[in-house]
């Protein structure tokens, strides 16, 4: 489960980085600021669970099995939260109105606030 967790991690930073460079530097003629202060919350977001997850794989404070569901949560929270921001963003360039995923975005941000939650919870009652 380590070995997943480094890996999502380390794919997740990655994918900040491509975006976030894709977004100062490809998208700015194409997306109001608005949109593109909202792309640059989408990539922070990513980038901050990627090395939350990092974090995760490292520690030795709770179980294999606690931080299996830390992953799950974070994994889907930043795919939700960050991915559904890109799409909602990036309409005018896709052409293509991802205005159904609206919703999909604040799941994504309980799914990652439940993650930290989780994780706060198992290393506190940690005896």
């Amino acid at each position: 489960m380590n070995k997943k967790i480094v890996l999502t991690g380390l794919a997740f930073g990655i994918l900040a980085i491509i975006l976030g460079a894709f977004g100062t530097h490809g998208l700015k003629q194409f997306l109001s600021i608005e949109q593109l202060s909202s792309f640059e919350v989408g990539v922070k977001y990513l980038m901050f669970h990627a090395l939350f997850l990092l974090f995760v794989s490292n520690t030795n404070f709770v179980a294999e099995n606690e931080k299996k569901m830390v992953f799950y949560l974070t994994l889907f929270g930043t795919l939700f939260f960050s991915g559904s921001i890109f799409l909602l963003t990036t309409k005018n360039v896709i052409g293509i109105d991802f205005k159904f995923l609206g919703p999909v975005t604040p799941i994504g941000g309980l799914l990652l606030i439940a993650a930290w939650f989780w994780l706060f919870i198992k290393i506190l009652t940690k005896k």
